[in-house]
């Protein structure tokens, strides 16, 4: 922006650029966001369709997750990214009800439209807006009832609600899923005072393809997509000790730059057998402390493996620092930075570890551990498309019965809630005098749109 010599404003704007001011931008944000909404309506509940959608590589993604569409698409407006970052929002805090929050928000947005065009302020909208917020949060904690972590079979219903949407959890498949994300989440629930608190990261999903979605199965403990290094170490060990290390099994070198001048075959034979027995001194140093397993963060040198092999020891190495943690908290093992501060007591223990060559990928299995407070989800599906849908559908699962457990209530689905909110809106509307009163209607109408679209999904009159 700039000014010329008679003090008006000159406007710098790239060549095929618009300026929309007042009302008419009003009306273009509003219109973008609202055609936003429409793309993932379509979606909405147990008879929503799927969206195939084709990216620029041509990679195809399957799905009926609205937080996925929106995330998938390349959208440009500004009003359409406010629109995708709500999806991405409330999947994140909530984890399901992606495709719910942003048809009312469009919806919402629609009737604010409406009676900006009845010349309406802006602000008597907001203000209206927010006494419909904050009342219907109180009819909801009325309405809502309480469920507690020990409840398995609503929590199940829960499950089986948050998958029914999606095309992989239908008929048995989604009563199966239901028990085992039920299973997953409890188990890794931890209380705080008189509520629980769920940290989903502790339910690590892996997803392959080439099975049945019937082989989908909770391991209490942690799958590792990694083989252990050495052909000749043990596959399947039992009542494992596990260590944990975050420092390389290698020799290290040096930050200083040196120069070794060598000039006999026995001094490169001293050398390297110095090398070999810090090698091997630092798997005596594993040995001593009784582990028969270890999981390493970072590399490991072949001589080192040899070693190992020798001692019995199976090693798996540059495994993910995430999943480090979820094997410390599954097996009890606490991570060592260095060799020396490795000891028995910082061991962890597993009933069985085995490695298993899963769809032509070999990957470690480290099951029953006692007490797990880290598990694994293992989804099995026919293609790589439907073990997506599967993998987006248990997510969904672990989020909605995860709120119901932290927040120790729920109400009921099939747009019944929506409905009777806006029931109760639209008679605390006419307590309300002015203008307020009509956003707070277009509020309670918005609401509609939720069993309305279900009954347009399944090809209803609504």
């Amino acid at each position: 922006m700039a000014k010329n010599l008679e003090g008006q404003q000159v406007m710098v704007l790239p060549e095929g650029s618009n300026r929309v001011l007042g009302r008419d931008a009003q009306r273009i944000n509003i219109a973008v966001a609202y055609a936003v909404a429409n793309i993932v309506r379509t979606t909405l509940g147990p008879k929503g369709m799927d969206k195939m959608l084709v990216s620029e590589l041509g990679d195809i993604v399957i799905t009926n997750d609205g937080a996925t569409i929106l995330e998938e698409m390349n959208v440009e407006h500004p009003a359409a990214k406010i629109m995708v970052e709500i999806a991405k929002t409330q999947d994140k805090e909530v984890g399901d009800g992606t495709t719910t929050a942003v048809m009312l928000a469009g919806m919402l947005l629609k009737k604010a439209g409406d009676l900006l065009d009845q010349d309406i302020h802006a602000s008597t909208i907001v203000k209206g807006y927010d006494l419909a917020s904050k009342k219907t949060t109180e009819f909801l904690n009325k309405i809502a009832t309480k469920v507690s972590i020990s409840d398995k079979a609503t929590l199940e219903k829960i499950a089986s609600i948050a998958m029914g949407s999606k095309s992989i959890g239908v008929g048995t498949n989604k009563d199966a899923l239901a028990k085992l994300v039920v299973t997953a989440v409890t188990q890794v629930a931890e209380k705080k005072n008189d509520s629980y608190f769920v940290d989903d990261e502790l339910i690590k999903l892996e997803k392959k393809a080439g099975g049945d979605i019937n082989d989908t199965a909770l391991i209490q403990g942690v799958l590792v997509d990694k083989e252990i290094v050495h052909p000749g170490m043990p596959k399947n060990i039992k009542n494992a000790k596990i260590a944990l290390l975050d420092c390389a099994l290698e020799i290290e070198k040096t930050e200083v730059d040196a120069k070794i001048e060598i000039t006999s075959p026995d001094q490169m034979q001293a050398f390297l057998a110095q090398e070999e027995k810090m090698l091997k001194d630092m798997v005596e140093k594993i040995s001593a402390t009784g582990a028969n397993v270890v999981f390493c963060q970072k590399g490991i040198d072949d001589v080192a493996q040899h070693f190992m092999n020798k001692k019995g020891i199976s090693a798996v190495r540059r495994v993910k620092k995430s999943d480090m943690e979820k094997l410390g908290r599954a097996t009890g093992a606490k991570v060592a930075t260095t060799l020396d501060d490795l000891s028995a007591k910082d061991l962890g223990a597993a009933g069985d570890v085995n490695e298993k060559s899963i769809a032509g990928e070999k990957m470690v299995f480290v099951e029953n551990c006692k007490d797990a407070k880290s598990v694994t989800i293992f989804v099995r599906a026919s293609t790589d498309h439907v073990v997506s849908e599967g993998e987006r559908a248990i997510v969904d699962a672990i989020g909605a019965v995860s709120s119901a457990i932290e927040e120790g209530h729920y109400v009921t689905g099939g747009g019944s809630t929506e409905l009777e909110l806006a029931v109760q809106l639209g008679k605390y509307a006419t307590e309300i005098g002015g203008r307020e009163q009509l956003a707070i209607q277009a509020f309670a109408e918005s609401l509609e749109i939720v069993p309305r679209t279900l009954a347009e999904n399944t090809g209803m009159d609504a």
